[in-house]
């Protein structure tokens, strides 16, 4: 899906601002909604493409008003509110009340093999390759076109790279389809590639950096056989 949050090649938004040293977390509360990412994921509230879609999915004045924990906050509501393990009338309630008893004791709860659960995760990540049996259509060195129409619903086809062309340097096998499973669809894994595209590809000659190139891992649907050579 096409929104505010896809700012790949988007311009007027002026220069990246990098922060030397930025803490990993600016509030304390934003431990805990880290904390909530893998304890919902383990319990089936979302996989990472249903988490980026939720995400997706908030208004735009929201979205770009909150910060990038208070988005993961929004996830763990909408999701837990479609799975209905979260009551947010209830939620309401107990916001409203610690935020007039902050000094309230939290709930307090064990559980091990959660914590095991999440010291791997974050570790480690969640592997998303997958096995196939489709045969793979492309192989490195093929010259390839992103297909350019616009999804609905989750997709990792960014729309900077639409109807570009550019050369596959690496196929790595399956993995999870995230236009099947970000729309809570079943994993349905297809074949993933790194595929390079050329500044002048992407931007034009007049505004591209000379001799500057993008890599994008790129799904197997997303592709079709170049039909000519435009870098």
């Amino acid at each position: 899906m096409n929104g505010v949050f896809d700012l790949g090649g988007t311009d007027g938004m002026g220069r990246v601002e990098t922060v030397e040293n930025e803490p990993v977390f600016r509030a304390e509360w934003e431990k805990a909604a880290f904390a909530m990412f893998s304890n919902c994921f383990r319990a089936g509230f979302f996989g990472v493409d249903a988490f980026r879609h939720s995400i997706e999915k908030m208004d735009a004045a929201e979205y770009l008003l909150s910060n990038y924990y208070e988005h993961w906050v929004h996830v763990v509501e909408d999701r837990g509110a479609q799975k209905g393990v979260i009551d947010l009338e209830e939620l309401e309630e107990r916001t409203r009340y610690y935020l007039e008893n902050p000094d309230a004791p939290m709930p307090q709860r064990e559980d091990p093999e959660l914590l095991a659960f999440v010291d791997a995760v974050v570790k480690s990540g969640a592997p998303a390759h997958r096995p196939t049996d489709k045969v793979a259509r492309f192989a490195v060195g093929d010259r390839v076109t992103v297909i350019a129409d616009s999804p609905y619903g989750h997709t990792r086809r960014a729309r900077y790279v639409r109807g570009r062309t550019g050369e596959i340097t690496g196929a790595h096998g399956g993995a999870i389809y995230p236009d099947s499973a970000g729309n809570d669809g079943p994993e349905a894994p297809e074949h993933l590639y790194t595929v390079r595209f050329t500044a002048r590809e992407l931007w034009g000659p007049e505004t591209a950096e000379p001799n500057n190139t993008v890599y994008f891992d790129v799904w197997e649907p997303y592709l079709t056989p170049a039909s000519g050579d435009r870098s």
